[in-house]
């Protein structure tokens, strides 16, 4: 099929969208975090020079024979029971048959009648609700590799294929339809990254392809409830192309079907920066692939005893780990959907608790003056220099009174920056807040005599002269005075 584009300016009214809901479905691809392929011995890393990380197993050469990695078994599992899926005891790899460049066998070894985990359900929230997404099956498969089309002299007349992505271990998730926005289905796939990345079976890292999206997508009328003819959107690489490219879709689809034409079933590409989808080849069925056992692997047998010490082994979850921050620490919801973004960044605010910071102030810090710091220096909490004992000891001492907010967050930048804790930062610099009642007294006493006409403005009424006067015993005590106790000893003092 030809390369036909579609225009980027489908654009309905809110009316004639309204008489219409997409339907979509998601396929991910999620990359395996193990050492090695799945079915040979070969580097599994990205980044090596082309060509290097491969052997006649992944290259599909006469008489290599696979051997499955268990470690990308026990990965698919954890992933499976994340998503609430039932782990099945039996399933078994068959050979996905089609042509192309970068496949070397002509065939994928992958999983079709009987997956390794299937019925599953994922709860998110999106637009104030918590939305369900069914999981049809989660299977595994090798990836192929990678055709090169440009970056050559000779691109204009040849490809070149690496062959190092070939055989890495992938997981392929398969929603059921449940998706009714290109909003939703955008929010769904970045809340399972970070499921995966939580568990610690993928990086998602999706521009180096570790993490890849294909969208189903139909629409039909409103109240209608056989599906339309889909589209399948490949080649989406981020949440953003994601949600554009199902926006842009569903109107196309809407537009042929409210000008009385017909959707075909098509794989379409999301060309980003044409700002529209192409019509790349006619959608195959699964009887297209030839589907048939693999000769070459037995059956995945999983006795009980295995899925349930993985299932023992797994984290806290963080939509699990979202509601006991909110219901043990009284922290809102926007505080505990912020802390539970990473699993490090969860497990750094419950180190810092531990040490004796009060939870609130501790998601403050966090959330502020620590993302803004580690942000700055582009880095995330798993590099941070500031462990979590020594931000709760400063929170201590603000908590105490012996720092003000202001002279915190000076000693944040000397700890961030340092293994000094708070307390060697305050005490080599005299930095303790004045707190005694009769420094403070002496110092407001010496402001008022200094500053005749405001102290008489304030007393005849004219009260915004008391911040003019906070601001000079301040400046006065060097800016370690108790701010609260200057406020309410000036007070006494300008209405004795």
């Amino acid at each position: 099929m030809g390369s036909r584009l579609s225009s980027p300016a489908h654009q309905l009214s809110e009316s004639a969208t309204g008489d219409f809901e997409a339907v979509i479905g998601l396929e991910i691809h999620a990359q395996l975090l193990t050492a090695t392929k799945i079915f040979c011995g070969s580097s599994a890393a990205f980044g090596a020079a082309p060509n290097t990380h491969i052997c006649p197993v992944c290259l599909g050469l006469p008489g290599a024979l696979p051997v499955l990695n268990r470690s990308a078994v026990d990965m698919a599992i954890r992933a499976g029971l994340a998503l609430g899926c039932a782990v099945q005891p039996y399933s078994v790899f068959a050979r996905k048959n089609y042509f192309y460049p970068d496949l070397p066998k002509g065939y994928q070894i992958s999983q079709y009648e009987l997956p390794i985990a299937t019925a599953g359900l994922v709860e998110f929230p999106a637009g104030g609700e918590l939305r369900r997404v069914g999981i049809t099956r989660v299977h595994m498969e090798e990836d192929a590799g990678k055709s090169l089309h440009e970056g050559f002299a000779d691109a204009d007349r040849k490809s070149y294929v690496d062959f190092n992505r070939s055989g890495v271990p992938l997981i392929e998730i398969v929603t059921e339809p449940d998706l009714r926005s290109a909003a939703d289905a955008a929010e769904f796939f970045s809340h399972l990254r970070a499921i995966l990345v939580w568990l610690g079976v993928n990086d998602g890292n999706m521009e180096e392809g570790s993490l890849r999206c294909d969208a189903n997508v139909s629409v039909r009328r409103r109240g209608e409830a056989a599906l339309g003819t889909k589209a399948e959107v490949k080649n989406l690489n981020s949440f953003r192309f994601l949600q554009k490219a199902l926006e842009h879709e569903i109107a196309r689809q809407i537009d042929v079907v409210t000008e009385g034409g017909r959707v075909v079933q098509e794989t379409r590409l999301w060309d980003a920066a044409a700002g529209c989808t192409i019509a790349m080849r006619s959608k195959e069925e699964a009887h297209d692939y030839r589907y048939f056992p693999e000769p070459d692997l037995p059956p995945v047998i999983l006795d009980a005893e295995r899925i349930e010490r993985i299932r023992a082994a797994m984290p806290e979850l963080p939509s699990a780990r979202r509601r006991r921050f909110i219901e043990a620490f009284g922290l809102p919801e926007y505080d505990a959907a912020q802390l539970t973004q990473s699993r490090g960044l969860a497990e750094y605010f419950e180190a810092t608790v531990r040490a004796g910071a009060p939870a609130k102030a501790a998601s403050n810090w966090i959330m502020g003056e620590l993302a803004r710091a580690l942000n700055e220096q582009g880095s995330d909490i798993s590099s941070s220099p500031l462990d979590a004992e020594r931000l709760a000891g400063l929170i201590a001492l603000v908590d105490k009174g012996t720092l003000s907010g202001s002279m915190a967050k000076g000693v944040f930048e000397k700890m961030f920056r340092s293994t000094l804790t708070a307390a060697n930062i305050v005490a080599a610099e005299g930095l303790a807040q004045i707190d005694d009642d009769a420094q403070i007294v002496a110092l407001i006493a010496d402001v008022l005599a200094a500053n005749p006409d405001p102290v008489a403005q304030y007393r005849g009424g004219k009260t915004t002269t008391f911040g003019f006067l906070v601001g000079k015993v301040m400046k006065a005590a060097g800016g370690k005075a108790n701010p609260k106790r200057v406020n309410d000893l000036l007070k006494r003092a300008l209405e004795a």
